[in-house]
């Protein structure tokens, strides 16, 4: 089992939590914790072995009384059911091939619930797509609200948890963000704050920038603004074209992405204001 909580920090939370799974025959195989100084928010995850035959639908409401007292805002998951997970893509292929073979190896535990592209099935010829339920969702200015709620239709039918943006370019709107805050994360092709607007590694190549990055994030209504999941970055030379940069750009997408979304299905992800906390394994 997998608890995640935070709160105003006080004394006496982890020993209450210990103490909550000891006496309910728990082991606790891992623990991690932060205490924000600045914001006086506790945070912590805790992987633990409950007895065999534990009900966690009890599990769960002897918690929520604990949680109460401290004003936790807490999680308690089972790490062998698997999130459902939709992908959403455009024609840029490079991330969500990265996330089917990771999904197919066994390294992201997740069922993916659909793929979603506002272009045809045709523009992935090159990848797997047998085993996927796929969805053409075309779009333009005048259909956006249509397209959305369609999308938005089938996160709801399809039992969605976590909806990826694998260089969907498409921005959502302010409803859709909000009715998935916390749900959504998306790749970014820089390092944020950066270069913004069309073709950015043309801009960073003009500019003589000396690394490029990506950046994975939660989405919200303020566009590329939302909290920071995780960043990597690689150094460049005067010697790298804008094709070079493209390239190498491809690289970071994909493993930035792939640690958010694996980091967010192990629930190591914790909201703190316009930051999050990752308790990296």
């Amino acid at each position: 089992m997998i608890l995640t909580l935070s709160c105003p920090d006080q004394p006496g939370i982890v020993a209450r939590v210990s103490t909550f799974l000891y006496e309910r025959g728990a082991n606790i195989l891992d623990a991690q914790q932060y205490d924000d100084v600045e914001t006086g928010h506790f945070f912590m995850r805790v992987v633990f072995a409950a007895t065999p035959g534990a009900d966690l639908g009890a599990l769960r409401a002897d918690f929520g009384d604990l949680a109460e007292g401290f004003s936790m805002r807490w999680s308690l998951r089972d790490p062998k059911v698997r999130q459902k997970v939709m992908i959403l893509a455009s024609q840029q292929d490079h991330c969500l091939a990265d996330l089917l073979y990771r999904w197919r190896r066994g390294e992201l535990p997740m069922d993916i619930s659909a793929v979603v592209s506002n272009h045809p099935i045709e523009t992935y010829a090159k990848l797997d797509m047998t085993d996927v339920d796929f969805h053409h969702l075309p779009v333009t200015r005048a259909t956006k609200l249509e397209q959305e709620a369609a999308i938005w239709a089938l996160i709801q039918q399809t039992g969605t948890e976590l909806v990826v943006l694998a260089r969907y370019m498409q921005v959502l709107s302010e409803g859709l963000s909000a009715k998935l805050e916390e749900r959504c994360i998306n790749i970014h092709h820089s390092f944020l704050p950066g270069f913004k607007g069309a073709r950015p590694y043309h801009q960073a190549h003009e500019r003589g920038v000396k690394v490029i990055g990506a950046t994975a994030h939660y989405v919200t209504a303020n566009l590329d603004e939302g909290p920071i999941i995780e960043q990597d970055v690689e150094r460049i030379s005067h010697r790298d074209t804008p094709a070079a940069l493209i390239r190498k750009g491809r690289d970071i997408e994909r493993r930035v992405l792939a640690r958010a979304v694996r980091w967010k299905l192990e629930d190591r992800v914790l909201l703190n204001g316009a930051k999050t906390v990752v308790f990296t394994d």
